[in-house]
């Protein structure tokens, strides 16, 4: 069938036809290596993830190589190619992805697997490696990498290999090894284990102990290494960065330039994936930042330009950076976003010049409703802090306060629930306070998210709350809150947070469950019009996958973890040591606390020679 005849049929067509300004077009017949970047979800979804532009532009610089992009298309796009026939292909030349070299998957959220899977079945891949293997045919090999990736046992039956860490050399490494071994698939990932931050499943066979947990893994190739120690870039400075980001058709996400300050955080929030991953802090210049920043909204024409960091107001030299920054964009027109800021005096200073005649809602994230509760978690901020922050706010003329907040944190109690609905209770009585009840419309909006314990953490021992205990948990938080005026309340679906710890913390047997609730039709979990608990509670029947033991069940802290395979250079003893802890710990820029992160790359962040021993 004819492409545009399919498009015909869609609701958004400008989704699968490519041909955006700065996207990259290569005579196919002129490269040697053909790489297809994958994002497991919609154009919209993926064309806002900055990564992928990253990887697209460095993969795209070399003139051998092409990296063309796919996404996973809605559904009427996908009820059309089905029954036509017509199998997933890339927008820049709408190539199938079976004649790739190779197929990438970016792993961003756990609830993303089943739809990795479909896309590979509506490209007529084989899901399961093994099938692959069996088929005789030559097939792309399938790789992946992101923030799951340092947790990869769950997707191991149906990956060839997995990249840990930085990927802008890592990823052209691994596709010049391609190149060079074109045809042998031992030999490549033979050679391709030895690059740091590269895991090759088939390499390492897992053995279980009656109880059901890990009891270790063999090596089935004594040239892999024990573990597979996380790719680490310590200069992002030199870095490259896309100066000409592809501009989409259609409206995304996050349509606007975006720079990133920086990489890491010191801060050490103890129930935080990234803030462990992507230890040390590593920063770009102002210079460069501004460099990019000026070109990137000179080649796309964005009206908004956003800064990317865990803690965008974290970055050292905060204040002069968006100072100039500011001024340029006024100059040009253009809005500055300042996302995750820290809302001290010269915080509220900018967001007041920002947002001078609309001001929009601003966001605070206590995390937990008690003192307490916050150390426990080191979220190092006080009471103090939010109410301060929020007077100073409501002074300045905001009407909208957006109060995130995680149940089912470890040590959680009845107070700290009561702690939420006072905190939501004082900020309205504070903007009382200072316009009286005549002061116009004000809202607070409490939004609750369910604690989800994450490998590579210090809380990556610590058990979830059940799906009922949640629901108990967000009745209780309803009566509370709605008994207070100008207050709302929204929160995550429990079945979506059960589902995502039982992945996140899996093994490879959890592999069974993906394929079976993508047999049964799961696509697009993370999207709550799409999840099907009733697919997945079969598929948990039909796997043996038992969601307590993997989700609800407190580790030991000598028991072998499914994702102790990699290293990701913080140690166990500080994530066990921080997991123990009733306590803040500091800053890293403030003092180092040993984390192990300097066995392998100098910390920035240092300022003794802790941990050089270790």
């Amino acid at each position: 069938m004819n492409l545009d005849r399919l498009l015909k049929k869609v609701e958004k067509p400008a989704r699968y036809i490519g041909g955006e300004v700065n996207s990259v077009l290569k005579d196919p017949k002129d490269v040697s290596l053909r790489f297809a970047f994958a994002f497991p979800d919609i154009y919209e979804i993926g064309m806002s993830y900055m990564g992928m532009q990253i990887l697209y532009n460095i993969l795209n610089s070399h003139d051998d190589i092409f990296c063309e992009r796919v996404f996973a298309p809605a559904n009427d796009m996908e009820e059309a190619m089905r029954e036509e026939g017509f199998p997933l292909f890339s927008l820049e030349t709408k190539t199938p992805l079976a004649d790739f070299d190779i197929v990438g998957f970016t792993l961003q959220y756990e609830m993303s697997f089943t739809t990795i899977l479909n896309m590979l079945d509506l490209a007529g891949i084989p899901a399961k490696r093994a099938d692959r293997l069996k088929s005789g045919k030559k097939w792309p090999l399938i790789v992946a990498g992101g923030p799951c990736a340092f947790a990869p046992e769950p997707l191991a039956d149906f990956f060839d290999l997995f990249m840990i860490g930085d990927g802008e050399k890592l990823l052209p490494a691994v596709c010049r090894l391609r190149e060079e071994n074109p045809t042998d698939r031992d030999e490549y990932l033979k050679l391709a284990c030895k690059l740091p931050g590269v895991y090759v499943p088939e390499f390492y066979r897992p053995s279980y102990k009656e109880d059901g947990t890990v009891k270790g893994f063999k090596k089935l190739y004594s040239g892999a290494p024990d573990r597979v120690v996380r790719c680490f870039e310590k200069d992002i400075e030199s870095l490259p960065f896309p100066e000409k980001p592809i501009v989409p058709f259609i409206e995304t996400v996050h349509d606007r330039a975006v720079v990133e300050t920086f990489r890491g955080c010191t801060r050490g929030c103890r129930f935080c994936q990234a803030g462990m991953i992507y230890r040390p802090v590593r920063e770009r210049s102002p210079e460069t930042i501004l460099r990019y920043a000026r070109k990137q909204l000179e080649s796309t024409g964005h009206e908004e330009l956003s800064l990317l960091s865990l803690s965008t107001s974290d970055y050292s030299q905060f204040e002069p950076l968006v100072t100039e920054l500011q001024e340029y964009c006024a100059e040009k027109d253009i809005s500055l976003s300042l996302p995750s800021l820290r809302l001290d005096s010269f915080s509220f200073k900018v967001l007041n010049e920002i947002q001078k005649t609309r001001k929009s809602g601003l966001t605070f994230a206590p995390e937990a409703g008690t003192q307490r509760l916050r150390d426990r978690i080191n979220k190092n901020i006080t009471e103090d802090d939010i109410f301060h922050s929020v007077e100073q706010a409501i002074r300045l003329g905001w009407k909208k306060i957006k109060l995130y907040f995680m149940i089912g944190l470890p040590g959680e109690t009845e107070e700290d629930l009561d702690g939420i609905a006072d905190i939501a209770r004082r900020i309205v009585d504070i903007n009382y306070m200072i316009n009286g009840r005549a002061g116009g419309r004000f809202s607070v909006n409490v939004s609750v998210s369910n604690f989800v314990p994450k490998p590579h953490t210090p809380f990556e021992w610590e058990p979830q709350d059940t799906y009922e205990d949640f629901i108990e948990k967000h009745n209780y938080l309803r009566d509370r809150l709605k008994k207070l005026k100008n207050v709302s309340f929204s929160y995550h679906d429990s079945p979506v947070s059960v589902i995502e710890a039982v992945i996140a913390r899996g093994d490879r047997r959890v592999g069974a469950l993906i394929y079976d609730a993508w047999q049964n039709g799961c696509k697009f979990d993370g999207w709550s019009e799409y999840f099907d608990m009733e697919k997945w509670e079969k598929a948990f029947a039909s796997s043996g996958v038992d969601k307590a033991f993997y989700a609800e069940r407190r580790r030991n802290y000598n028991e072998i973890l499914p994702w102790d395979i990699i290293d990701t250079g913080v140690s166990k003893v500080f994530l066990m040591a921080e997991d123990q802890l009733a306590v803040t710990t500091g800053d890293c820029r403030d003092a180092c606390n040993d984390c192990g992160i300097i066995r392998y790359t100098d910390c920035p962040m240092m300022s003794c020679n802790a941990g050089k021993e270790k």
